[in-house]
C-alpha cells in the first residue's frame, strides 16, 4: 500500500477490506496511513482534520470543541491535563502552518497511553489548481511521550504523503506521487507542562525540513535528471547539423588514416 499513489489509497484500501476478514478491518485502518480528510466543527464552525487517531466508531472528535460528530456520549476523551496541552498545541501549530504553508489546515490530538501519552500533529495543504496543476501535501506526526522526572523522552514517527498532477502544453500529463516515513527520538527538559508544545514543535519543524529536502532531491531531482536524459533542449535541426558535422569529421579522419 505504501508504494501506491496516495490519492488512491482510500479506494485501494476499500477493495482490500472487501477481501479480508471483517475482524481485521480496524487493524488495517490503524496500520495504513490515508490522506487526511477535512470536517467542520458544528460548535465552532472551524475546519479540522480527521484520521484514525480522533475516531471512535463512526464519530470523530473535534480539537476545537472536544465533542464528537456524530454525537457520541461515551466517546474517549483526553484527561483535563492533556486537553489543556491539546488546546495550546492547536493554537501553536495553527501559527506554524500559516508561517510555513501559507494556508492549509492543521489539527493536534492527545490521548493517554499506559505509562505515557501520545500527541498527533496533522497538517494538510491542497493546491489551488493554478497553472492546470493540482496536488496535496499530508503530514502525520505521531509522538509517544514518556516523562522522566524533569525530562521527557519523545519518540516521533512522521509520514508525508505527496502527490502532484499537472496537464499543460509544456509538461504534458505528469503524475508525481509518493510517501515517506521517518523516525526520530530525543530527550528534552520539561520544567512546565507547556514546554511539551515547544519541544514537539521543534521536532516537527526539524523533521519536516529534512523530509522536504529529501523529497526534493529524490523525487523532483531524479525526475528532472530522467527528463533531461530523454528530452533534448536543442531543436531537431541543430541536432541534425551536429550529426552531419560529426560524420564529416569522422570521414576525413578515416581518409587521413588510409593515406
Amino acid at each position: 500500500m505504501r508504494r501506491l499513489p496516495p490519492q488512491n489509497v482510500e479506494e485501494n484500501l476499500n477493495k482490500l477490506l472487501d477481501l479480508v476478514n471483517p475482524d481485521l478491518g480496524d487493524e488495517l485502518l490503524s496500520a495504513i496511513d490515508q490522506p487526511l480528510k477535512v470536517k467542520r466543527c458544528q460548535q465552532t464552525g472551524k475546519d479540522y482534520l480527521i484520521c484514525d487517531y480522533n475516531r471512535d466508531g463512526d464519530s470523530y472528535r473535534s480539537p476545537w470543541s472536544n465533542e464528537y460528530d456524530p454525537e457520541l456520549p461515551d466517546g474517549a476523551l483526553p484527561s483535563p491535563t492533556l486537553r489543556k496541552l491539546e488546546v495550546a498545541a492547536n493554537e501553536a501549530f495553527d501559527t506554524y502552518r500559516e508561517m510555513y504553508y501559507e494556508g492549509g489546515i492543521s489539527s493536534v490530538y492527545t490521548f493517554d497511553l499506559d505509562d505515557k501519552f501520545a500527541v498527533v500533529v496533522l497538517i494538510k495543504k491542497v493546491g489551488d489548481g493554478i497553472r492546470r496543476m493540482k496536488g496535496a501535501w499530508d503530514s502525520i506526526h505521531v509522538f509517544e511521550v514518556q516523562e522522566r522526572g524533569r525530562n521527557a523522552h519523545y519518540k516521533l514517527t512522521s509520514t508525508v504523503m505527496l502527490y502532484m498532477i499537472t496537464n499543460s502544453q509544456d509538461l504534458g500529463n505528469l503524475n508525481l506521487s509518493g510517501s515517506m516515513t521517518r523516525q526520530s527520538e530525543q530527550d528534552f527538559p520539561v520544567d512546565d507542562p507547556s514546554a511539551h508544545v515547544a519541544n514537539i514543535g521543534r521536532m516537527v519543524e526539524d523533521i519536516e525540513l529534512k523530509m522536504r529536502n529529501s523529497l526534493q532531491e529524490v523525487y523532483f531531482g531524479k525526475t528532472q535528471d530522467i527528463v533531461n536524459d530523454l528530452r533534448s533542449l536543442g531543436s531537431l535541426e541543430e541536432t541534425r547539423k551536429q550529426a552531419r558535422m560529426q560524420q564529416e569529421i569522422v570521414g576525413r579522419l578515416m581518409e587521413r588514416n588510409t593515406r
